[in-house]
């Protein structure tokens, strides 16, 4: 409960600081940058000399959907740092002496107790993590139904259940990479709108206002579209970690303990 609440906190704190420097770079960098960009073009058109239009990389990503997209890609690659950070922790737990038996032992009922004594003396953090909690659950189970097909049966348990819990945890990250093209759609439609709201002086010969609300629908999707894979990308790395660590935790399990096991 208390990992959750401090998880919680993180993505609280995550958000609120993605909004700050995020909002902070644009309005102190990017979007001067962009109007003095339109500004000098503007000029040079008025004056009547030839220029080439540069795609500058600030007049792309200069309006509030862009901005709304780099927001939720930090605060996304924050909440994926995090629940790295936390498998990293739980891979850590494979080098420690949890369970020492020599090859070719048995291990009966009445000795679950004695092998439960270093997962004991354990921290209370350190308990709580997957590997931990396989390891003292199959013993306990062991010891109390003198059946290995039951500690079998509670390993596979608890590894499920904690591939479960990763997989609906990661449910932010899904919603955030679905809420960024759908904000890059958002641009695209409002840029559309205000389009087709000057096509009157398009008619007239200024088609100045159309291709700059064309270029805010466009350029919406185009970064909206590049975050999303960016961010895609690394959340489907952090379920190959998450899942490995599942894989090798009822391995661990399976070579390090269930195949001593002997009932009576």
């Amino acid at each position: 409960m208390k990992s959750h609440t401090n998880e919680m906190f993180f993505q609280l704190v995550a958000l609120l600081l993605a909004v700050i420097v995020v909002h902070a770079i644009f309005v102190t960098v990017v979007r001067p940058n962009a109007e003095s960009t339109i500004r000098h073009h503007a000029e040079m058109a008025a004056a009547g000399e030839d220029y080439e239009v540069p795609r500058s990389f600030f007049i792309v990503i200069k309006d509030l959907e862009q901005e709304a997209c780099f927001i939720l890609m930090i605060w996304a690659l924050a909440i994926m740092g995090y629940k790295t950070r936390s498998a990293m922790t739980e891979q850590k737990m494979f080098s420690s002496a949890l369970i020492s038996i020599s090859e070719g032992s048995r291990v009966l009922p009445e000795d679950a107790s004695q092998l439960a004594r270093p997962l004991q003396s354990l921290t209370e953090s350190q308990r709580s993590l997957l590997l931990p909690r396989a390891l003292q659950t199959a013993l306990t189970r062991f010891q109390v139904t003198d059946s290995v097909q039951s500690a079998t049966d509670a390993v596979n348990v608890v590894c499920n259940n904690e591939n479960d819990r990763l997989d609906s945890e990661l449910s932010m990250v899904r919603y955030i990479t679905w809420a960024i093209p759908s904000i890059g759609f958002i641009g695209t439609v409002r840029g559309i709108g205000a389009a087709l709201g000057q096509a009157h002086e398009a008619m007239q010969g200024n088609i100045a206002g159309v291709t700059s609300s064309l270029g805010v629908a466009f350029n919406s999707t185009f970064i909206a579209l590049l975050i999303s894979m960016v961010v895609m990308f690394f959340m489907h790395q952090l379920q190959l970690i998450q899942e490995r660590l599942v894989l090798d935790s009822h391995a661990y399990c399976e070579n390090n303990l269930l195949r001593f096991l002997r009932a009576k």
